[in-house]
Parts: structure tokens; C-alpha cells; sequence
């Protein structure tokens, strides 16, 4: 049995502290901190790419800044939501 951290698991994990968190505040806080961490790791995946390759998935990379940009200012309620349909997500993907 492998002891490696998915990283599923960790992304299940969490949103549902998103889900769990009972102050809206921190759960808001929780969902900015998702943004700016999917930003990051975005920022970096486009950095490494070649110039064909940055052409080749501009239309990837917008769609996913134009997502991360559809998160921001949600309420907590939003987020939950969002968090449990991520969570769904990615349940019905597990092999």
C-alpha cells in the first residue's frame, strides 16, 4: 500500500475544509487563498512552456485565468457550492 499523498486527495481535502469552515469570513478567505494558489500554479505552468507551446494552449490558459477570474467575490455560500461540486467532481473521477 502506497503511502504518497494524492493529489486529489489533497484538493478534496481541501475544499472540504471550504465546505466545513462555520465563520463565512474564513471561508471566503479560504476560497481567495484557492485563487491566488491556482494563479500561481498557473503563472509557473506557463512560464515553463515554449513559445510554440504557450501558442499552441493560449486558448486553455485564458479559459482557466477567465475561470479563476468567475471565483473571485463569491460569498461563503458561493463557495461552499462551489466546494461541494468540486468535491462531487472529483468522487465521480476516483479509479
Amino acid at each position: 500500500m502506497s503511502n504518497s499523498v494524492k493529489t486529489d486527495d489533497v484538493i478534496f481535502n481541501f475544499f472540504k475544509q471550504i465546505c466545513d469552515e462555520k465563520d463565512d469570513q474564513k471561508c471566503i478567505e479560504l476560497g481567495n487563498n484557492w485563487i491566488k494558489a491556482m494563479e500561481t500554479n498557473l503563472a509557473n505552468m506557463e512560464a515553463n512552456l515554449e513559445e510554440k507551446d504557450k501558442i499552441k494552449h493560449k486558448e486553455d490558459i485564458q479559459n482557466n485565468r477567465n475561470h479563476l477570474n468567475s471565483l473571485k467575490n463569491k460569498s461563503s455560500a458561493e463557495w461552499r457550492e462551489y466546494a461541494t461540486k468540486c468535491m462531487v467532481e472529483i468522487m465521480d473521477n476516483k479509479v
